[in-house]
């Protein structure tokens, strides 16, 4: 009997239990270094080599790993999960493993209204933060560079990146207007990380690390354009709009706020991946939503500001969304 489609979808995480255990074990860096027998692993990783067995033969199953005369090594698909890999994706794997816990509470959260097994990234530990940090970095390589090739930079002297982590988009600016100069604020666990990306760009002439929490301190003056990437969903709308305030306050005379994050259709329904986030916000923070554009122009001309715009639109929290601080 072939399995109707609902089925799949359902089983779909099996298969995403066993990958995120593979990179959790860090399995796919191990093999990057030197193919191996499950017996070496078992005794290198001090597991149960009758389960790990499983576990690789599972992984070889899914094209991640090869196998042959019991000697397992990366397939090209699987040394995208070693940390050795200059395009890995390992932080992002890393990042949803740390959230299989919270969304195992989805269904309490339904019932209550709050999950109590959820937990901000700030709170799960630096492991954790570190892994949220190295996600975001993976997610903004290739679509900070379409981002700013997508929007006119020309104009502006001055970038304020809040919530900038490693400078992903704060990267790609720079490299489309080499006039701009940017400051990069972030919690004070994230701009080591911060400095060394822009660092190894050879940016940190241009870019100032302002160490802070949007949620307590008010934002670096002197900045004509603002960047909230990938930030408001993770507010309610009253934190929202308070951030919006400090911006307002921090933000030149005639500059610019740009918003890059889900912007829902008003039936709420798409993007399918905008739905999707939702729950993720609902298992993982107390007020955070995805929002229609409606809901955030609204905010956003209660906090001051005007000629709000949807200046994007996408599919994959890739929407922008343009307001204006009236000179």
């Amino acid at each position: 009997m072939i399995e109707g489609a609902v089925l799949e979808d359902v089983r779909g995480f099996l298969k995403g239990r066993v990958i995120l255990t593979a990179a959790e074990l860090d399995l796919f860096t191990r093999l990057d270094k030197e193919r191996a027998t499950a017996e070496n692993f078992a005794k290198g990783l001090e597991c149960d080599r009758r389960c790990l067995t499983r576990l690789l033969d599972c992984l070889v199953a899914l094209q991640l790993l090869s196998k042959q005369d019991g000697i397992y090594q990366n397939t090209e698909r699987g040394a995208l999960l070693s940390s050795e890999h200059p395009e890995t994706e390992l932080p992002m794997v890393l990042h949803l493993n740390s959230l299989w816990e919270s969304w195992g509470g989805l269904t309490e959260t339904v019932r209550t209204g709050s999950n109590p097994k959820g937990k901000p990234v700030t709170e799960r530990g630096k492991d954790s933060l570190k892994a949220f940090i190295g996600a975001m970095h993976v997610v903004g390589r290739g679509l900070s560079q379409e981002i700013a090739d997508s929007y006119n930079l020309a104009p502006f002297k001055r970038l304020l990146d809040i919530g900038g982590a490693t400078g992903t988009y704060t990267m790609a600016f720079l490299a489309k207007n080499p006039e701009m100069t940017a400051v990069l604020f972030d919690l004070p666990d994230v701009i080591p990380w911060a400095e060394e990306g822009l660092g190894a760009e050879g940016l940190l002439e241009r870019v100032e690390c302002v160490a802070g929490d949007f949620y307590k301190d008010e934002l670096p003056k002197g900045c004509d354009l603002v960047l909230l990437s990938a930030i408001i969903h993770q507010n309610s709308p009253e934190e929202n709009l308070a951030l919006y305030r400090k911006i307002h306050r921090a933000v030149l005379p005639g500059g610019t706020l740009l918003i890059r994050d889900h912007v829902m259709e008003p039936a709420r329904t798409h993007p399918p991946q905008g739905t999707l986030f939702a729950i993720n916000m609902l298992v993982n923070t107390k007020g955070g939503d995805t929002y229609t554009f409606d809901e955030i122009k609204d905010t956003l001309e209660e906090a001051g500001f005007g000629e709000v715009k949807l200046v994007r639109e996408g599919e994959h929290m890739d929407c922008l969304v343009e307001a204006k601080k009236v000179a």
